[in-house]
């Protein structure tokens, strides 16, 4: 069981006692993640929690006219399925695969038996929660107070912690969704990124050249968030 746990590429799973761990492992299941497959949709009932161990989804907002935009980034670092931490089985939001990947799954009956048995493990789940309502607020401040090219380097930045490797595979059409960009306003802040070193575009792909000048690009736009989940789930930060 121990080596399991140290296997897991979900850091969630991995920051949890061993304890906690034993109760999840005998569910647990390794699922593929396709690249544009919903994983959580509107006002249905949630089957699954998904602990992801490679790959990205997208949580996006949809308005009755179905504009849509991208509330928050889900990767390694976090699972699909809250509602069920909640006391709720479905959610509003829409849950897509962003990058291909893999996930733990674990069916959502099980794991509302297993949080009713230990509420240290809730506890731990629901400061993950916690977590991606900051990113979400983050993702609301960007939107609306900071320029094109800093909430573009922000998304670049949040997609490579969850990736590993360089290549963030995306399409200049879901990005500029994603962003509540027009198309010739991503259009023009990639090439001024990539005529600045900083990405290479090709069809399907932006790679990271230089990250450091995407930090300094993004500014007072991303961090906070992550020193949030350092602090909640890692405890690396102090109190």
């Amino acid at each position: 069981m121990v080596s399991v746990q140290r296997a897991c590429h979900n850091r969630l799973l991995a920051a949890l006692p061993p304890a906690d761990f034993a109760r999840l492992q005998p569910y647990l299941m390794t699922v593929p993640l396709r690249l544009g497959e919903v994983l959580m949709a509107p006002g249905t009932p949630i089957r699954h929690v998904l602990f992801v161990e490679d790959g990205i989804l997208s949580v996006i907002a949809t308005a009755s006219d179905d504009r849509q935009i991208e509330m928050a980034l889900i990767g390694r670092e976090g699972l699909v399925g809250l509602p069920v931490l909640m006391s709720t089985d479905r959610s509003v939001h829409e849950g897509r695969v962003q990058a291909s990947g893999y996930a733990w799954s674990l069916e959502a009956d099980a794991m509302r038996e297993i949080l009713g048995t230990s509420p240290d493990l809730h506890a731990f789940l629901l400061r993950y929660a916690y977590s991606l309502t900051v990113q979400i607020a983050g993702t609301a401040l960007a939107n609306t107070r900071y320029k094109v090219d800093q909430r573009l380097a922000r998304w670049l930045l949040m997609c490579h912690d969850r990736t590993t490797g360089d290549e963030l595979p995306t399409t200049h059409r879901f990005l500029s969704l994603m962003l509540g960009i027009n198309r010739p306003g991503l259009t023009t802040a990639l090439s001024v990124f990539e005529q600045a070193g900083m990405i290479r575009t090709e069809p399907g792909t932006i790679t990271i050249i230089d990250r450091a000048a995407v930090l300094a690009k993004a500014g007072a736009c991303y961090g906070r968030l992550e020193d949030e989940y350092e602090r909640l789930i890692e405890g690396r930060l102090a109190e």
